[in-house]
C-alpha cells in the first residue's frame, strides 16, 4: 500500500509541475513600466566542457565576465579569439571533476554560485552552494575558505553574495540549513524557512547573521548608495528590502510580488536592479508549493527532482527577467521568444548596454546587445 502510494504521489507531482511551467511570451507591468523588450537575437556562448554559468561578475578592469561552472571551475571569458580560460577551481581535489555535469559530486568539486569582485584588493568571492564563502585572490588559483557557519549552525547552500565597495563588507545568503543545493526542488515543495542573509567582515573575519528563517532566499544586490540590501525569496515569489544604514536599520520589509520565480538580482547601471526569473507562478503550481507532505515523500524517492524539473523547463519554459526600482516597481521585462535558446535564466549582468546572462543548466551563457 505503502509503495503504490508512493508512486501515485510522485506521478501527480510530475503531472502537476509539467502542467504548471506555461510559457511566458508576455508580462504586462503593473503601475506603468516600459514595454516588453523581445530577445530573438541573442548570442549563445558554449561553456568548456561543462554547464550552468549561474553567475557572472566582472574584475575592475572590466575583464571578463566570470563564471563558475558544474565541476567546481571558476572560468574568465577573455572574447572571442581566445576563449574561456580557468581562473580557479573550489575544491582542490579533482580527480573525478573535471568536465562533470553530476550533481552527485557537487560536495567533491564543490559548485561556485554567487561571484562578486572587491574592486579595492582584486579579490573574488565566491558563494560555493557546498563548501561555504570563499575567496580568490587575483592571480587565481585555489581558492581559500573564508567562512563555513554562522552562529555555531553550518551552512547548508551557499548561494549569492554581494559587497559593498567602500566598506569591503560581503553580504551573501545561505538558501537553507537543511537542504543542499541538489535537493533544491524538494526545498521549494517542502516550503522550506530556514534560510538566511548573512555577512562577513574581511577586517575583523566575523560572520552575522542579519535575518533568519527566510524562504529559500536567492539572489542579493545592494542599493547604489549601500543603504539597503535587496533579497529575492523564491518560494514566495517576493522581494525584500532590508536596511543597512538610515534610521531604520536593521529592519526588513516586503516590497511585493513577483509573476515568478526569481534566481539572482544584479544592480543596473540604468537604474534598479535586473531579476533573473525562472518561470512564471501559475495557479497549478501553487497548488503544490509549498506542499510539505510531498515534498518529504519525494525526497524519501530515488527520484532525481531536479533532473525532472530540467527536461520539463527546458522543453516548455520561456524565460523572463524583470528590472525592478528600488521600492520594487517593474520598470522594464525582458521576455524570451521561440529564437531564445534560455529555458531558465539564473541571472541578468547589463554592462556597457549589454545584457549577459548566465543559465544555472545550460552548456552555455547568453549575450544580448540592445
Amino acid at each position: 500500500m505503502g509503495t503504490r502510494f508512493a508512486c501515485v504521489s510522485s506521478v501527480l507531482a510530475v503531472v502537476l509541475l509539467v502542467l504548471s511551467i506555461d510559457p511566458l511570451r508576455r508580462y504586462t507591468p503593473s503601475g506603468g513600466g516600459e514595454a516588453n523588450e523581445e530577445t530573438s537575437g541573442i548570442q549563445l556562448i558554449s561553456l568548456d566542457g561543462a554547464i550552468g554559468p549561474e553567475s557572472l561578475a566582472f574584475d575592475a578592469t572590466g575583464g571578463g565576465p566570470y563564471t563558475g561552472v558544474s565541476d567546481g571551475r571558476i572560468l574568465q571569458w577573455q572574447g572571442p579569439d581566445r576563449g574561456w580560460r580557468q581562473f580557479a577551481v573550489s575544491a582542490p581535489h579533482r580527480e573525478y571533476c573535471g568536465g562533470s555535469q553530476h550533481r552527485t559530486w557537487e560536495h567533491v568539486c564543490g559548485r561556485p554560485l554567487g561571484l562578486q569582485f572587491y574592486h579595492k584588493t582584486g579579490d573574488l568571492y565566491v558563494a560555493d552552494a557546498y563548501l561555504g564563502l570563499l575567496s580568490v585572490s587575483p592571480d587565481g588559483g585555489s581558492t581559500k575558505v573564508v567562512a563555513t557557519a554562522a552562529q555555531g549552525v553550518p551552512f547548508g547552500f551557499t548561494n549569492g553574495v554581494d559587497i559593498d565597495q567602500e566598506t569591503g563588507i560581503v553580504y551573501f545568503t545561505d538558501t537553507s540549513t537543511r537542504f543542499r543545493r541538489r535537493d533544491f526542488v524538494v526545498a521549494v515543495l517542502c516550503g522550506d524557512k530556514t534560510g538566511r542573509l548573512m555577512s562577513y567582515d574581511p577586517k575583523t573575519e566575523e560572520v552575522k547573521v542579519l535575518v533568519n528563517g527566510l524562504s529559500f532566499p536567492n539572489g542579493l544586490a545592494l542599493s547604489e548608495d549601500g543603504s539597503f540590501l535587496i533579497v529575492v525569496e523564491t518560494i514566495p515569489c517576493r522581494v525584500l528590502r532590508y536596511w543597512l544604514r538610515s534610521p531604520r536599520a536593521g529592519e526588513k520589509e516586503v516590497l511585493g510580488k513577483l509573476p515568478g520565480f526569481p534566481d539572482n538580482i544584479k544592480r543596473s547601471p540604468s537604474g534598479g536592479f535586473w531579476v533573473a526569473m525562472h518561470t512564471r507562478r501559475s495557479k497549478e503550481l501553487e497548488m503544490i508549493v509549498p506542499l510539505p507532505w510531498l515534498g518529504e515523500l519525494l525526497w524519501k524517492l530515488p527520484l532525481d527532482m531536479e533532473k525532472v524539473a530540467t527536461f520539463v523547463l527546458r522543453w516548455k519554459a520561456a524565460a523572463f527577467a524583470l528590472r525592478l526600482g528600488e521600492d520594487g516597481e517593474v520598470l522594464e521585462t525582458l521576455v524570451g521568444t521561440k529564437g531564445w535558446r534560455l529555458p531558465f535564466i539564473s541571472e541578468v549582468e547589463e554592462r556597457n548596454g549589454t545584457l549577459w546572462m548566465g543559465s544555472v543548466g545550460m552548456p552555455h551563457l547568453g549575450v544580448f546587445r540592445r
